[in-house]
């Protein structure tokens, strides 16, 4: 919300009123709209079903080609049956990973300076998808690196000076022209922008 933040100082609020309005924009916006990651995941979980639907059309087609043939109807059901379970465990799996990497990605978003590398150290085996979509053991682990590789991390100064906005301000911290009298060339062209 930091982006709000700096929107509304921009447009001349206050601080005060600015925390109340973002303390209500908190409250309001999980019941309004569904975080990236939730987004992400279930667009993957729908590419997949529809791409199982098409699969399994071509194979109810497949069946009715060969229908009558009984034995090798029955063994053409059963590697489809094998073949179909075979999919579904792939798919749970692909989505386990696609939970636990974006519970990953969210967790280091913006509290270290390279999120690859920590997401390499971190050891995906020990991590549990829970029923309630949490990940258990990711802080464990976060904590453990933090201890014992806490170059990898940004301190809380880092952080900050993150959020500010980087660049270039024309004009900003001049006032008067400086003693001789001229201006440089980025000084003058300040100037004339500031009229």
């Amino acid at each position: 919300m930091d982006w709000l933040r700096e929107l509304l100082k921009q447009a001349g609020w206050e601080d005060a009123k600015i925390d109340a309005f973002i303390g209500d924009v908190n409250k309001e916006l999980p019941k309004h709209f569904v975080p990236k990651s939730q987004y992400n995941e279930l667009s993957e979980t729908r590419k997949k079903l529809e791409k199982d639907v098409a699969d399994r059309d071509k194979q109810i087609d497949d069946l009715g080609k060969t229908a009558g043939l009984s034995e090798d109807l029955k063994q053409q059901i059963e590697t489809l049956k094998t073949e179909n379970q075979t999919a579904k465990t792939q798919y749970e799996s692909d989505l386990k990973e696609v939970k636990i990497s974006n519970a990953i990605t969210a967790a280091l978003t913006g509290k270290v300076h390279n999120e690859k590398v920590v997401t390499g150290l971190i050891d995906k085996t020990k991590l549990v998808l829970g029923d309630d979509g949490k990940i258990v053991g990711l802080d464990e682990q976060l904590t453990g690196l933090k201890t014992s590789d806490a170059y990898l991390f940004k301190s809380d100064d880092q952080e900050q000076q993150q959020q500010q906005q980087p660049g270039i301000r024309v004009g900003a911290g001049r006032t008067e022209p400086p003693a001789g009298g001229q201006l440089s060339l980025g000084d003058a062209i300040a100037a004339q922008l500031t009229k």
